[in-house]
């Protein structure tokens, strides 16, 4: 067995992307993880103090890389105050977008719907927060040791192949579900004990209805699809507002349906064990 990458899809999208969270190395060696719940890393990010500051990457949307301290725990944040709307966006390669959208919102939307489905351990914690005098996203700074880009150029292999599956199983689920056009390879984080987190939503919630790319989804894990089956209107919308409009709510649930179809349709052709997981 193989380990399972993003589609040659995706992979090209690496070569489009406009911003990274993650482009400029740290001046600093990462600091261990600290042993917190995701309500403490909620609370730590609202109320800790900002003591360093540094501009990251070289992308359009300019994120931040945060020190905060409480007086006891020093720790990373990433900032991203980017709030773009557009009727019609132009990119570099002669394709278009209608009703673009590039917005720190859709990062703390993200968070709180991967808690929704319990996917609270694969997106960082994010919160609202001022910095500067600017509205904006703060993510919890992943102590990461490899990009799913690098993982792929230098051909690393996971100890556990099939952990890696379902992990990336996961994220494909959840890449269709908040239709991210900007999903590329620097926006998969490795952790050195070869966890992974998806980071970066700036781009992602967008009206379409159907499926992006649905031949991606050929597995999924039980309670991730149990979660994705039972997912209300009235639950998401109360949980992402005011970073979602309604109508873009109704098109995440009118995608969840379709996955939920395509996944019944896999499990009628090749049966359960070789679906769910």
């Amino acid at each position: 067995m193989h380990p399972r990458r993003l589609s040659g899809g995706f992979i090209a999208a690496l070569c489009l992307a406009t911003a990274s969270l993650v482009l400029a190395s740290s001046p600093q060696a990462p600091s261990p993880e600290p042993n917190l719940t995701e309500e403490q890393k909620g609370d730590f990010l609202l109320h800790a103090r900002v003591v360093e500051s540094r501009q990251v990457g070289t992308g359009i949307t300019h994120p931040w890389r945060l020190t905060l301290s409480d007086g006891t725990l020093l720790h990373d944040a990433i900032f991203q105050s980017v709030d773009i709307r557009e009727v019609r966006h132009a990119f570099a390669d002669g394709r278009s977008e209608f009703d673009f959208r590039d917005s720190y919102h859709f990062n703390i939307a993200a968070y709180q719907l991967a808690k929704l489905l319990g996917l609270g351990d694969m997106v960082p914690v994010t919160v609202e927060r001022d910095w500067k005098g600017e509205r904006g996203a703060l993510s919890w700074w992943v102590s990461w040791k490899w990009m799913e880009a690098t993982r792929t150029k230098e051909n690393l292999q996971p100890p556990d192949v099939e952990a890696w599956n379902r992990q990336m199983a996961k994220v494909r689920v959840f890449d269709e579900l908040v239709y991210d056009t900007d999903a590329n390879l620097t926006n998969v984080l490795i952790t050195e004990d070869w966890k992974i987190w998806r980071v970066d939503f700036t781009r992602a919630f967008r009206l379409q209805h159907d499926l992006k790319s649905p031949g991606n989804l050929d597995r999924c894990d039980r309670q991730l699809f149990e979660r994705l089956h039972k997912l209300s209107y009235d639950e998401v919308l109360e949980r992402t507002k005011p970073h979602l409009s309604k109508e873009l709510v109704k098109a995440l649930l009118a995608r969840r349906d379709k996955m939920v179809a395509h996944f019944e349709k896999l499990v009628s052709q090749k049966g359960e064990s070789e679906v769910m997981y």
